[in-house]
């Protein structure tokens, strides 16, 4: 605040990250693994517990059990981006009062936000929401309806005054509808300009509903981290208690606002408007009272977009009639200039306006209300110059073509529509100027006053009216006007005008290929140059000279070039096993190529995996030539690999005729690579011994990542037709899952997956029972039940030889026994994706025994 303040000081404030809370509350932030990363610096008040005491300290040592337990469990339902929970009544310590609590992520940072419960009888948030719309139920004026909802949420929340404010296009606002008590001078229908709300606060509406400021007077509690956190840059965008803007501040203050809440208004995402609440004095709304709110707040938003779309159907039907009835009669039509001038008067059926233009093969055809013939051709010009190829529509022409404020008496708004795949030819449609008077409330130029620390933002102190005619506006162009004009847009190219279907269907396809190309190819990059880093770092020998730490490191990066050239030449399909050991032998080995002696069926390996091999290949190839059975003239190399009872591939490399081996002294980057790449990157298996005769080596590598093919001989090897199913469900399954919003999710997955019947438990008894009714084909089970964990259902189900895979929450160490070790964890939230990857592994670790479906 010891700067210059201006509007543009609003929008660039960052009221995201303001580092501070309200004082009613207290925030915690956990990392991963619950400990207290960050906190506010007024817990002492609720907590007893000075904030320095807190920090670098796990949250089960400052709460009780059960109330972690309880904060763990909500977690699990925060899915969406912006995802809040809450919960309400619950006792942070032993004999403490009671306190609600909202939870959210922000970055890597689980916030914890709390706030002391305040009894009230008989408030029940669904049931408040409830009796409130079955008063908006039967309302269909709009007017009326946003009446109806303000003084609803006045008698909810008891404020002064409650007013329902609705932006305009030009992000201007206006009171529609407004309840306030009877000595506070009305607002209603007053307009306030677009800098009043600035551009970030209204971003913050969208994302998160409600916002309180319950006094404006009180100091806010700033947040305090050691130096590993920066609590300055935490980001608060869902905060509940999130601290107020001082330029925020000072407008209550020069409104004399006490205390302010308010509940943002959405249609179709975009915010439409706000309930603003407004009270003289200090006050606070308890947490369950202002969730009944926010919750009236969304469906109320659901309501006015259904009103709406009512309103809008019937247009957008009559338009879809008309269009119909064009399509039918054009395709008798040959000429395509013909074809437009002789369906003007379908043209003004489908989009209300005054006057229509058509500016085609150099021709210009008027109708009703227009500019003159120059007038629009310059309009033209300035529209393919700007908006080229694209529908373009203003309610105030000048605002966007200056010239246009020479007729904007005749012609105040314009809809424009390419009718022609370079930028030339037009469609307009043009709305006369309507005069109307604004109720500004006060001067909306007037914000700015000296202050003893310069200029300040200064909001009208006085809301006195102050009255405005506004000229060169038309009747706003809607949603549907332009989804009219868009589909009128498509029918006038495609089948008026005969433009080639084909040619423009395959142009979007390319356009979305290239697109899809690209994405893939920064994908595949920033994963090569995070690969290439690694082997810098790895590849550094401690007593090894540059020129050695050159070469290991060219060959390790040629290496993945060759593959990486492989699976391109495939398209990213799945690249052949002999190719892979061919290239790297020729690429190192040159005219000793034929030392290698390669033997198998024809094997193809998937891009993920193709890459991880031939790092290992290379490897072995240049140990090999270093120190092993290529190092001298007679040694020759082995490698024969052959598909597995699992599906799974087993690789053998096997030396003959070098030198006397003998196990190195040290394991380097090399062996590294060779013993732990597979195992880490595929879950597979190695195994490398250093044998007196020569290297041995085994690798497996699992079914998801091989696929059986012809061999560069052209031998072809016909698949099992079971491995065609792999990876996928069939007859019964099992979930044991505490939750029923996350078992019936988990159902939904499994079913997709290829399950015909999916059995629920929520605790070991139930399932251990669902096990011996009906034995399943597969579980998904939850690790952590409450009181009690699933082991014992895992140990059941493994010595059943049923493949099952264990979910987890965040923040949860997983009590997972020795023998248990291979069984898949997957943590909650999991997706598709997640499960089917799991699934494939946990059959390939289960034993093999006869399961009944």
């Amino acid at each position: 605040m010891n700067s210059s303040v201006d509007l543009t000081n609003c929008d660039r404030e960052p009221i995201h990250i303001p580092g501070s809370v309200q004082p009613f509350g207290f925030l915690l932030a956990l990392l991963p693994d619950f400990t207290i990363g960050i906190a506010s610096k007024n817990t002492t008040a609720f907590l007893g517990r000075d904030y320095k005491e807190l920090l670098r300290r796990p949250i089960d040592e400052i709460l009780t059990g059960e109330a972690v337990a309880s904060i763990r469990e909500r977690i699990d339902y925060l899915t969406g981006k912006d995802a809040v929970e809450r919960m309400f009544g619950l006792v942070l310590q032993e004999n403490g009062s009671r306190f609600d609590i909202a939870i959210h992520f922000s970055g890597a940072y689980l916030i914890v936000e709390a706030e002391p419960s305040v009894a009230e009888r008989n408030v029940n948030s669904g049931e408040l929401v409830r009796t409130m719309l079955a008063r908006l139920d039967k309302i269909s004026d709009l007017r009326l309806l946003c009446q109806e909802a303000a003084r609803q949420v006045k008698v909810l929340t008891g404020f002064d005054r409650v007013m329902v404010y609705r932006f305009h296009a030009d992000d201007s606002g206006e009171v529609v509808a407004e309840a306030a008590n009877s000595n506070l001078e009305p607002y209603l229908g007053l307009h306030y300009p677009a800098s009043d709300i600035p551009k970030q606060a209204r971003a913050l509406y969208q994302r998160n509903w409600l916002r309180i400021i319950s006094d404006i007077n009180a100091s806010p509690a700033f947040l305090a981290a050691d130096a590993a956190h920066s609590p300055e840059l935490l980001d608060l965008s869902m905060s509940v208690l999130r601290s107020v803007s001082p330029i925020h501040i000072e407008y209550l203050r020069n409104m004399g606002v006490g205390a302010s809440m308010s509940v943002s208004i959405l249609r179709d995402g975009r915010l439409w408007g706000l309930i603003a609440c407004h009270h003289y004095g200090p006050r606070h709304i308890p947490f369950e009272r202002r969730t009944a709110a926010e919750l009236f707040g969304q469906m109320f938003s659901w309501i006015l977009e259904g009103r709406d779309r009512e309103g809008n159907a019937s247009y957008e039907a009559r338009a879809r009639k008309v269009q119909e009835r064009l399509i039918e009669k054009a395709s008798h039509h040959v000429n395509g200039v013909q074809t437009l001038t002789d369906f003007i008067d379908d043209y003004r059926k489908m989009v209300d306006c005054d006057g229509i233009a058509i500016w085609t093969d150099q021709k210009l055809i008027l109708d009703g209300h227009t500019p003159t013939d120059n007038e629009i051709k310059d309009l033209i010009s300035f529209i393919n110059r700007t908006s080229p190829g694209r529908i373009v529509a203003s309610g105030e022409i000048a605002s966007v073509f200056p010239a246009g404020a020479a007729f904007r008496d005749r012609a105040a708004g314009f809809l424009a529509i390419p009718i022609s795949r370079a930028p030339r030819d037009c469609l307009l449609f043009f709305r006369r100027e309507i005069l109307r008077s604004v109720n500004w409330a006060g001067a909306p130029e007037k914000v700015y006053a000296e202050g003893p620390l310069g200029p300040r933002l200064t909001p009208r102190k006085s809301f006195e009216l102050w009255q405005e005619t506004v000229r060169g506006q038309s009747k706003p162009w809607s949603k549907s006007d332009l989804s009219i004009a868009e589909s009128l847009r498509i029918t006038l190219l495609e089948v008026i005008l005969q433009l080639a279907d084909v040619a423009a269907r395959e142009q979007r396809a390319a356009q979305e290929r290239q697109e899809l190309l690209i994405a893939e190819l920064n994908h595949r990059v920033r994963n090569i140059l995070s690969l290439v880093r690694a082997l810098i770092t790895q590849s550094k020998e401690s007593n090894g000279s540059l020129e050695s730490f050159v070469n290991v490191l060219g060959g390790r990066i040629q290496a993945l070039a060759r593959a990486h050239d492989q699976i391109t030449n495939q398209n990213w399909a799945p690249a052949p096993l002999r190719l892979l050991l061919e290239s790297e032998a020729g690429a190192y080995l040159g005219a000793r190529a034929e030392r290698i002696v390669m033997a198998g069926p024809g094997v193809s390996l998937d891009p993920r995996a193709f890459t991880t091999v031939a790092l290992v290949v290379h490897e072995l190839m240049t140990n090999s030539a270093k120190y092993g059975a290529l190092a001298d003239s007679s040694g020759e190399v082995e490698v024969s690999w052959q598909i597995g009872p699992h599906a799974n591939l087993i690789i053998d490399w096997k030396e003959r005729g070098g030198p006397p081996v003998q196990p190195p002294s040290r394991q380097g980057f090399g062996t590294t690579i060779i013993e732990r790449s597979i195992p880490f990157d595929l879950k597979g298996e190695a195994e490398l011994r250093f044998d007196l005769l020569g290297v041995n080596a085994r690798f497996v590598v699992p079914a998801p990542y091989v696929t059986l093919s012809s061999d560069v001989n052209g031998a072809s090897i016909s698949s099992d037709p079971t491995e065609t199913s792999r990876g996928k469900l069939s007859g019964t399954v099992l979930i044991v899952e505490d939750n029923l919003i996350i078992a019936l999710g988990a159902e939904d997955i499994l079913m997709e997956l290829g399950a015909q019947q999916v059995e629920t438990a929520a605790s070991v008894a139930q399932a251990l029972l669902a096990i011996d009714r009906n034995r399943p084909s597969f579980a998904l089970l939850d690790l952590n039940l409450g009181r009690e964990n699933s082991i014992p259902v895992g140990e059941k189900l493994q010595s059943l030889g049923i493949p099952f895979i264990f979910a987890t929450g965040y923040g949860e160490r997983a009590p997972i026994p020795e023998q248990l070790g291979r069984v898949p964890v997957i943590q909650k939230p999991y997706t598709y994706k997640v499960v089917e990857a799991a699934l494939g592994t946990a059959k390939q670790n289960s034993p093999a025994k006869s399961v009944s479906s």
